[in-house]
């Protein structure tokens, strides 16, 4: 069973749910928790009987906000947690006690571009002229963007005609897709082993953790 965590309209979600529907995938969505009263991912949720929780985030510390979190997961059964926009730094009381049962998606093929967000991303692909692009399918560690890849979907970058927005549309499709495969991985138990491949260490930049990056 699955739980999702948003912060925006959750359209990855949507594609999850339709490949259940399709029986592409054996698997449940049974809660969606979000920081944000007014997210789309809350309205998303309840058009398709799932339940949606909003638990806000003021006056609280991180650890705090993870332990509720955790615990509204727990309650319902969640055995895999599936961030979809979801616009907050976790800490280490949430990535421990969800350890390689959390996916992230990244709008860019990994460690390319990491630690950005949304149109950001893509704007800074385009700015690089990378001839591809896409999204990438990781754990979530305490490191930002830096936990085991489990998957990565390409696209190509078509200039002079590309800009962020239209970027951002051919990765999101490639999103659900990858989603969808992640889960079938996690459910067969053919995930990838729980290594990262880091630069040397004496050139490695110094990893942000969650805890540094703030929310």
């Amino acid at each position: 069973m699955q739980g999702v965590l948003g912060s925006t309209r959750g359209t990855d979600m949507l594609a999850v749910i339709a490949a259940i529907d399709q029986g592409l995938i054996n698997a449940k969505i049974v809660l969606v928790l979000t920081d944000r009263s007014s997210a789309g991912i809350l309205d998303n949720a309840r058009k398709h009987k799932i339940r949606a929780l909003h638990i806000p985030s003021q006056r609280k510390t991180r650890e705090q906000h993870d332990s509720e979190v955790n615990a509204s997961l727990e309650e319902h059964g969640v055995e895999l947690v599936l961030m979809i926009g979801y616009m907050r730094i976790v800490s280490s009381v949430f990535t421990q006690c969800w350890h390689r049962r959390c996916f992230n998606v990244h709008p860019s093929l990994l460690p390319e571009f990491s630690g950005g967000m949304d149109l950001d991303v893509h704007a800074a692909v385009i700015s690089a002229r990378k001839a591809v692009s896409g999204c990438t399918i990781h754990f979530v560690t305490d490191v930002v963007d830096g936990g085991t890849i489990v998957l990565q979907k390409q696209c190509l970058v078509d200039y002079p005609a590309e800009t962020p927005d239209t970027l951002k549309a051919k990765v999101q499709q490639l999103e659900g897709v990858a989603f969808v495969e992640a889960i079938r991985m996690f459910i067969q138990g053919d995930l990838p082993p729980d290594t990262v491949d880091l630069p040397p260490v004496e050139t490695a930049p110094t990893p942000m953790t969650y805890r540094d990056a703030g929310s």
